[in-house]
């Protein structure tokens, strides 16, 4: 990008994305009117190009071709080309992307398509080079036999193209005679084990993703079984996870994966959703084992995004690039000698040896902090050290390695609000909140929402979002799933009635908008918004959980928090909806298949009546919060008075003698109130 490039329709966007692609000499739309009309006036094929502002080969395939004049003169003379930011449009990226895995069998970003005037693609691809190389063919081949085919044989791409609407339409769900049932979350768990690594931990081969979802059904498959290698897995891959490079060792924060079968060199970009979701799996991991590890690594996640991924006014940033100077990972690695003239030779050699830095590298030449050889026992005996002074020795090393690489350039920040990603971060806030009793992550939560209450909703309807003062797309499935998730865990932290109040506004809105009447399950596009050549309904979780799957768990915990069965009935016709798409390999939606757990297994409410500064009450809820219930819906306020409105089974509980008065009900048939908060954790937790 120069100053004396004359800039293209981008340069009015707010997207950092298509801002990176303002001044390309590629003659550039956004997805708008503009551009198909343009196109079907001229009978010119849309050249579709969607990623997001930091991906990686994104990067790569601008420099090497968007960039390039031969390259722009194709596109300019025989295409009207389109940018699209997959994280503004996710309903297009979805779209686009179904048809290019059913084209080549993969996909991934940039996502390149080549498509008639009315939106229906002829040929789909990824990253192409500019010249042919890597076995790919190069942009320049293919942008020229594609003009040639479109003009001279018309018939070719109006059978391709029919072929395609063909099969978008084989994909449509339609609702099944046959309903999931428990049988699945023991599919999903075999599953796990037959892709389980057991030496490092994950799933599958390199490269390797943290995908917390299927941690999260593994902590729950754990707590309703008592399958010990549930656990297992879960605690072997968090922990492997942490010693690793995945895991930045100075900074904190998780990157996006492995290329490694070891979790030791990281695809160095760092997105919000997988912070966010790896923090609850740390948290909840915690409640269940009390190993003050996931504590620690818990609240370094959010230290890190406090100080990373914050806005000023308190909402979360979309993800941090993977390059920096044109290089990627160059912000976070360390040559051998560099450790040494920012620590000193006594500091210097501790941390070379706790974190395995040698002067050959584990990273092109340079080094990678990580703790995989877990020597630190070893290290504090050779230098009469007790752990503890070595943690604070180590301690003390970091932050002068952080405070040297702070002098580095930073790398790209996409700094987009999205309601979706925020919603996962308030809700992992809220949860450590309350698990870990700190007020200040609840206060962190609460103030991010406060910005989305202000800000991300036009006339009532949730947008998807924010940058510098504009609000834009109305929001999809996810965005209102992940913020009733918030929510939900806001009332959970917090007892304020309000939360449980807009819970169910949120929830009611994303039924009216999204939920298929005809066949059941939430389609990713509200009937108000742009119709595409395809109304998606997503289960398969991807790199955070679908919206289907987030939304059936929310109308599970919100059914028996509210008492209203019309929720728990939703979620059960999402049953028979998406049973053909889990025959046989159920893992691809663990996040859905963990509702099956909370609905085929026996649940408690749990209804308390009592001030919250109250002695008593305090004492039930912190021993609730410690512990990890899946299974245990808490309400609770100062009077019913409060919870009717939003829970009104309980209308007619009344607080005996004043005092702090707990119900436990289990599916919705209570025993006796009892006022000896000791017998009410023991009816909880332990009964």
């Amino acid at each position: 990008m120069t100053s004396k490039q004359k800039p293209n329709r981008l340069i009015a966007e707010k997207s950092p994305y298509l801002l990176q692609h303002a001044y390309n000499p590629v003659n550039w739309y956004p997805w708008d009117d503009e551009a198909f009309e343009k196109a079907k006036q001229e009978n010119k094929p849309i050249f579709l190009s969607i990623g997001y502002s930091t991906c990686h080969w994104c990067h790569v395939m601008s420099d090497e071709s968007f960039e390039d004049e031969e390259v722009a003169s194709l596109l300019n003379a025989h295409y009207i080309s389109i940018k699209v930011d997959r994280e503004e449009r996710p309903d297009v990226d979805s779209v686009y992307m179904k048809v290019c895995q059913m084209m080549t069998g993969h996909g991934g970003w940039p996502l390149t398509v080549i498509m008639t005037p009315e939106k229906i693609p002829f040929y789909a691809g990824t990253y192409f080079p500019k010249e042919g190389k890597y076995g790919l063919p190069g942009i320049t081949e293919v942008l020229a036999q594609l003009h040639q085919k479109y003009t001279a044989d018309p018939d070719h791409i109006e059978k391709v193209t029919d072929s395609v609407t063909h099969a978008l339409k084989q994909t449509v769900q339609s609702k099944s005679d046959h309903r999931l049932t428990k049988e699945a979350t023991d599919e999903v768990y075999q599953q796990l084990r037959q892709q389980f690594d057991p030496a490092h931990g994950g799933f599958g081969p390199a490269p390797k993703f943290p995908q917390p979802q299927n941690l999260l059904f593994l902590l729950r498959y754990y707590y309703f079984t008592g399958n010990p290698d549930a656990l297992t897995m879960t605690e072997t891959t968090l922990q492997a996870m942490a010693a690793g490079g995945i895991y930045d060792q100075i900074g904190f924060g998780f990157s996006r994966y492995a290329t490694d079968e070891k979790w030791l060199v990281p695809h160095f970009e760092k997105m919000l959703y997988d912070n966010a979701l790896l923090l609850i799996a740390y948290t909840e991991c915690y409640q269940i084992t009390k190993n003050s590890v996931y504590e620690k690594i818990s609240r370094q996640i959010i230290s890190f995004v406090k100080r990373e991924m914050t806005s000023p006014e308190g909402t979360f940033y979309s993800a941090i690039d993977a390059d920096s100077e044109g290089v990627e990972g160059k912000y976070y690695v360390w040559g051998y000698d560099e450790i040494f003239s920012v620590l000193g030779e006594e500091l210097g050699e501790l941390y070379t040896k706790i974190y395995n830095i040698t002067p050959q590298g584990n990273f092109e030449g340079k080094n990678i902090p990580n703790q995989m050889e877990n020597n630190r026992e070893n290290v504090a005996q050779v230098n009469n050290l007790t752990p503890d002074l070595l943690d604070d020795k180590l301690e003390e090393a970091r932050k002068l390695l952080l405070a040297a690489r702070e002098e580095r350039t930073y790398p790209h920040v996409d700094d987009k609000i999205l309601t979706s990603w925020n919603g996962l971060m308030i809700a992992a806030l809220a949860k450590a909140g309350q698990v870990f009793q700190d007020e200040s992550y609840t206060q962190s939560a609460e103030k991010a929402m406060r910005f989305i209450e202000g800000n991300l909703f036009r006339e009532s309807r949730l947008m998807a979002r924010y940058r510098e003062g504009e609000t834009k797309y109305n929001g999809y499935i996810d965005d209102y799933a992940n913020l009733l998730w918030a929510y939900i865990e806001l009332y959970q932290t917090t007892f304020s009635t309000n939360y449980l109040k807009k819970g169910q506004e949120i929830l009611d809105d994303m039924i009216a908008l999204f939920w298929d009447e005809a066949d059941g399950g939430f389609y990713f596009s509200g009937d108000d918004s742009e119709t595409l050549i395809s109304r998606e309904k997503e289960v398969y979780d991807g790199a955070l959980p679908s919206g289907n799957s987030v939304a059936s768990v929310m109308l599970t915990r919100m059914g028996y928090l509210t008492g209203e069965t019309k929720y728990l009935d939703k979620a059960e016709e999402m049953y028979y909806t998406f049973y053909d798409d889990m025959k046989g390999y159920a893992v691809a939606s663990a996040f859905f298949i963990q509702n099956l757990l909370l609905t085929e297994n026996p649940t408690k409410e749990v209804v308390i009546l009592g001030a919250k500064n109250e002695p008593e009450t305090e004492k039930v809820l912190a021993a609730l919060h410690g512990t990890f219930l899946p299974d245990v819906s808490i309400i609770a306020a100062e009077n019913t008075q409060q919870l009717s409105e939003v829970a009104p089974f309980t209308a007619a509980y009344k607080q005996i003698d004043q005092k702090t008065t707990v119900y436990v009900c289990e599916n919705f048939a209570c025993q006796q109130p009892t006022t000896d908060m000791d017998r009410a954790i023991e009816m909880i937790i332990n009964e």
